[in-house]
């Protein structure tokens, strides 16, 4: 995948990885892939030609989830005046891109200590934490949440709804309900002293991984 692809191939190999972020996030990493094939509009033939098989599929998702992740949340950085903004930003970003929902439902079949996947994460986290430590200099950001729990409320909402919700409320409703947990994150909305126990940083996560 390092190499330079035709336009074409390019347009296809995007096409690919969008159409199986949507299908392993509804039916995990078993789905099959010629639905994959179908939603991006293309041939078995040619998800083949691009990935020889399940598991580069599936590495290459991780891979390509994490590099949007980390553009998304460097943008972020970037694009807004004040560290809250840029979380806002980045947090409803990674919903849109779905990360925080294709990497758990994939991390059991992929190594993620591998070197080149822990520099993807390396990468991707990196400006994450800027992030954070940024809004937590600026004390817009409550002191007490850490990169754990922004990383794993993006899991929480990231998630399809069940039953016969439409894709598309869902989707609406999950950017809504993060509006409302950024209320909360802020320092002076009326929640003061509500949280118990001690979030997880980024080394508990990295440790429960390697544990999984």
């Amino acid at each position: 995948m390092g190499r330079t692809l035709r336009a074409d191939a390019r347009r296809n190999q995007e096409q690919l990885l969008a159409a199986a972020r949507d299908v392993f996030t509804e039916r995990g990493a078993d789905a099959p892939l010629e639905e994959i094939a179908r939603r991006a509009g293309l041939g078995i033939g040619t998800l083949y030609r691009r990935f020889s098989n399940r598991q580069a599929l599936l590495r290459a998702v991780v891979l390509d989830a994490l590099a949007r992740s980390g553009a998304a949340a460097a943008a972020a950085l970037e694009a807004s005046p004040d560290a809250f903004g840029a979380l806002a930003r980045y947090m409803h970003s990674a919903l849109d891109i779905k990360v925080a929902a294709v990497i758990p439902a994939l991390m059991d079949q992929v190594d993620l200590e591998d070197p080149e996947l822990r520099a993807a994460r390396d990468q991707a986290t990196a400006p994450m934490v800027a992030i954070i430590d940024a809004a937590h200099a600026e004390e817009s950001l409550r002191p007490e949440v850490t990169f754990g729990d922004v990383g794993l409320m993006i899991v929480r909402l990231a998630h399809p709804l069940p039953g016969s919700f439409p894709a598309d409320l869902g989707r609406r409703l999950a950017h809504r309900h993060l509006d409302l947990l950024l209320a909360g994150l802020r320092v002076g909305s009326p929640l003061e002293n509500a949280l118990g126990d001690a979030g997880l940083s980024l080394e508990d996560l990295q440790v429960l991984g390697r544990t999984r």
